[in-house]
């Protein structure tokens, strides 16, 4: 069997069957996913042995750098929003009581850190999920990544001060179905449209961005409400209004996400403990 290349983290393969014949990918009937086709069981076998071999590649050259340096190379991927509360205490805490590590710290969206951790490209990622399991997660018998769950975050209804349910303690999502919205991530208009379901609606989305601070702009200018994870909830904007929503409230789960490699691990340890403490401080949710 020829094993797929992997560029970039990606998985290419000349497509159509192996050697032995066995197709590794499947057209999609609903057309969705790349070029609407889907990977086999075969096809997820053979990914997963191309993460391998790759995982095994980058651990090799890791340790072949720490010999040239004699100092451990430790490399963190984070989201934008988890990174900037938590990550700054936590790498001073680090670098404090392992003053020789050279640290990287990367950005990354969890679909895309949690394939560089099995890979061995990063140490760390810092990520999240909403309802149900892990993104990206391996295929053809690869372990996943460890999780340590680190909080819980809290998605919040964000409104114009003027707005006629600013005054509220609390909402259902049922009292918005009205509303145009604007979201900061494409992942959370994905996660309101399953609660919005859930409670009878279809949300009007007038607006999607990548940035929380330019959705929480977008409600301020009068667009529309937003659904905003706590966390992203500073700087603040003038001139709005920040609403729970009634329970059982949507929200993200952080946590870290980490392999059992023996490489830079007491460092990989004493990093995911300075992020948990910062996790459990006041204001870190």
């Amino acid at each position: 069997m020829r094993l797929p290349h992997l560029t970039g983290g990606h998985v290419r393969d000349a497509g159509g069957p192996d050697r032995a014949g066995v197709e590794q990918f499947a057209q999609r009937a609903d057309g969705v996913g790349t070029r609407g086709v889907s990977l086999t069981p075969a096809g997820r076998i053979m990914v997963g042995a191309a993460e391998s071999v790759a995982a095994e590649i980058e651990h090799a050259r890791q340790q072949v750098a720490e010999l040239g340096t004699g100092r451990v190379q430790l490399t963190v991927a984070t989201f934008t929003s988890g990174g900037r509360l938590l990550l700054p205490g936590a790498l001073a805490e680090l670098t404090a009581a392992h003053p020789e590590t050279v640290l990287h710290v990367r950005e990354f969206e969890p679909e895309d850190s949690l394939p560089l951790v099995r890979q061995g490209a990063v140490d760390l990622a810092l990520a999240y999920h909403f309802d149900g399991p892990l993104p990206g997660q391996p295929g053809g018998g690869v372990p996943a990544p460890e999780w340590t769950p680190l909080m819980d975050d809290p998605l919040h209804v964000v409104l114009p001060e003027a707005h006629r349910l600013a005054g509220h303690d609390v909402l259902d999502l049922a009292e918005l179905a009205a509303e145009p919205w604007v979201l900061g991530c494409l992942k959370t208009e994905a996660y309101l449209r399953r609660y919005a379901e859930r409670a009878g609606f279809d949300p009007a989305v007038r607006g999607t961005t990548t940035d929380y601070f330019f959705a929480r702009s977008l409600v301020a200018a009068g667009m529309g409400v937003s659904l905003i994870p706590s966390i992203a909830l500073t700087p603040q904007v003038p001139g709005l209004r920040t609403v729970p929503v009634r329970a059982p409230a949507p929200a993200r789960h952080i946590g870290v996400a980490t392999t059992g490699r023996p490489r830079a691990h007491a460092e990989v340890t004493a990093l995911v403990r300075a992020l948990a403490k910062q996790a459990a401080a006041p204001g870190g949710c």
